[in-house]
């Protein structure tokens, strides 16, 4: 068991890790530290982050440092008490191994995470709007911050896309099994005839890195504009036109925020967004593998889906990539996503074998 720890603190780069919590900590300590309160608001997030990642560690050699001290006594009566310390460690250290499967560039990274609707009007509306309430469920079941950056409103039910900001330790790393079509199976609650389809949902996902990279934008390539915020109401809704859509016009992109206070609050974001993804489109004219930090583009509809959700004429969510399956289809839509990341993960970083 302590050469197992010590194989995943060298894959976890402990040593690594402390040296560069020593090194923002002091710089956190200077004077004029706070002189860039963005910079340093990122930079004390980072130390927060690194404090949490140490410290897991820490706690685990601890453990196993005082259970091998008990089991070195050699009393018989403490032998229920051993056997419980040591099923505790196993699962510690086996939720560390977990963390070195975080081996990408930018797996301890926020996410901006999108959500698009496919082709099927109000049946794959709702899907759409189904997965976000499942990534949303699964996020704050880790203690993650959610934040709803731009929505689009189905025209009677769900929505058409959705873009969200999602905060906390390796969110990216998670998140990059998710990116892909997504497909349901149904009777669908909007026919009459309680007829069975079949809907399709694309998500989208960039890894949150717009305080860490310098991208040059040019002023006279963007078309800025203004609109007034929509959606189901409610106290922080904007009657003045405070939400912002930004076109990059050499490349096409597009990017909107309407759910900040302030105009001011939603352009920083928009432009944050806008940074990544050209940052990310640069990446990958100079690399093609960095593509697959977004996926490639396809279609949401047959043919593409990574994962089917099977609520008739059987339950069962199956990832096409793995072949990981369940029949608690229920638990999966409230947000049990983890088996599937993980089984995805050890799949591709962990030298696992990927369904054809």
């Amino acid at each position: 068991m302590k050469v197992l720890l010590t194989s995943c603190g060298g894959g976890f780069d402990l040593d690594a890790k402390t040296e560069k919590l020593t090194s923002l900590t002091l710089a956190a300590a200077t004077p004029d530290f706070w002189d860039d309160q963005d910079k340093a608001q990122a930079v004390m997030r980072d130390i927060t982050r690194l404090r949490n990642e140490v410290g897991i560690w820490e706690k685990i050699r601890k453990h196993l440092d005082d259970t091998m001290e008990l089991a070195l006594m050699e009393d018989e009566s403490l032998a229920e008490e051993l056997d419980a310390e040591v099923d505790m460690l196993e699962e510690e250290i086996a939720g560390l191994e977990f963390r070195t499967l975080f081996s990408g560039p930018y797996d301890d990274e926020d996410a901006i995470v999108t959500i698009h609707a496919g082709a099927g009007g109000t049946e794959a509306q709702d899907w759409a709007d189904m997965l976000l309430r499942m990534y949303t469920r699964w996020a704050e079941s880790h203690g993650y911050t959610v934040d709803i950056l731009d929505i689009s409103t189905g025209d009677e039910a769900g929505i058409k896309s959705v873009m969200l900001s999602i905060r906390g330790d390796y969110v990216y790393g998670h998140l990059r099994s998710e990116r892909g079509v997504h497909r349901l199976v149904r009777i669908s609650p909007y026919d009459a005839s309680s007829r069975r389809h079949t809907s399709f949902a694309k998500l989208e996902l960039w890894p949150d890195i717009a305080d860490e990279i310098e991208v040059e934008i040019d002023d006279k390539d963007l078309r800025i504009d203004r609109f007034r915020a929509s959606g189901a109401g409610g106290q922080h809704v904007q009657k003045n036109e405070t939400a912002v859509r930004i076109t990059h016009l050499p490349t096409g992109i597009v990017v909107s925020c309407q759910n900040q206070r302030s105009l001011t609050q939603n352009m920083q974001v928009a432009m944050n967004v806008l940074k990544s993804q050209l940052y990310e489109l640069e990446q990958e004219k100079q690399d093609e593998q960095i593509s697959a930090l977004k996926g490639e583009s396809v279609d949401a509809g047959w043919g593409n889906q990574i994962r089917s959700y099977v609520l008739h004429p059987y339950k069962m969510v199956k990832d096409l990539r793995t072949n990981y399956e369940t029949g608690n289809t229920q638990a999966v839509l409230d947000g049990r996503l983890d088996p599937f990341m993980e089984e995805y993960l050890r799949a591709t970083v962990g030298g696992g074998n990927m369904a054809e």
